[in-house]
């Protein structure tokens, strides 16, 4: 943490936050109005100072523009070897949460309705590319750089080598794309619903926005919602009735391929 940072905001509490997985360090600020912070170390992944960040900030605006539920960014910087993310906090309550057992079908159907949404936004219109011919050679970077944690593997893969699994990836790589607007790291953590109306009220680490195969979103909130050490209130259960609101919720059925769904579960072992 900088001291020019503490001192811009100053004003505030500082609070960490130790929910979601994306590790970076992350706190919320309470004082006039809340915010979250978002910092990481300036080079990480990148030869540009806090590259990343100022990505995510971009992608965060854009999708606020498109009249979705994203937080407004407050501020975007770097400075001795930290960059940093300052954004306004949303409403709602993540589904990550403990949530009433009353309510829980409810937030799971919110989010499906939302995901229909944002991926009926023009692809045209968006100017951030996460398809297969982006990710599948970031993948392969990190896997020759050594950026891979073998250790977080999920638990049918675990034991297994990146190198190995790269392997896979490749081989099992769909021919086609279904194209649409995606969250791309859309689990229970970064999602918000607001209780009270059972919507989507904020969408949160937007870092890999961008248009690709509707697979990639679907996949991972499966996982999320069947996740039983991370999210035991909802389960498999709740994972169908995503699925079969998300269908329901737009013009015109889509189908869902499972072997694309698993394919994407695979891919996001890389990130």
């Amino acid at each position: 943490m900088t001291a020019e940072l503490r001192a811009r905001y100053s004003a505030y509490d500082w609070q960490p936050v130790t929910d979601g997985m994306s590790g970076a360090g992350v706190w919320r600020l309470s004082g006039p109005g809340e915010l979250f912070v978002k910092t990481a170390a300036a080079g990480d992944g990148h030869p540009e100072p806090g590259a990343d960040l100022r990505h995510e900030a971009a992608c965060t605006r854009w999708l606020r523009a498109q009249g979705l539920p994203a937080p407004e960014v407050v501020d975007v910087g770097a400075a001795d070897g930290t960059a940093w993310l300052v954004t306004r906090a949303r409403p709602g309550r993540s589904l990550a949460e403990p949530w009433p057992a009353e309510l829980r079908a409810g937030a799971v159907e919110a989010l499906a309705r939302f995901t229909r949404r944002l991926h009926e936004l023009p692809v045209a219109g968006c100017p951030y590319a996460r398809d297969l011919s982006v990710t599948v050679p970031l993948a392969g970077a990190a896997v020759s750089a050594g950026l891979v944690d073998e250790e977080d593997f999920d638990d049918d893969r675990r034991g297994l080598s990146a190198a190995g699994l790269f392997a896979e990836l490749e081989r099992t790589r769909p021919a086609v794309e279904d194209l649409v607007v995606c969250h791309g790291d859309l689990c229970a953590p970064n999602v918000l619903v607001d209780p009270a109306t059972l919507e989507v009220s904020g969408v949160i680490d937007l870092g890999r926005l961008g248009v690709a195969d509707r697979h990639l979103d679907l996949a991972l909130a499966v996982r999320s919602f069947t996740d039983e050490d991370l999210n035991p209130q909802h389960g498999p259960a709740a994972a169908e009735l995503f699925l079969r609101t998300y269908r329901a919720a737009g013009e015109g059925d889509v189908c869902v391929d499972p072997a694309r769904t698993e394919f994407y579960t695979l891919l996001d072992e890389f990130f």
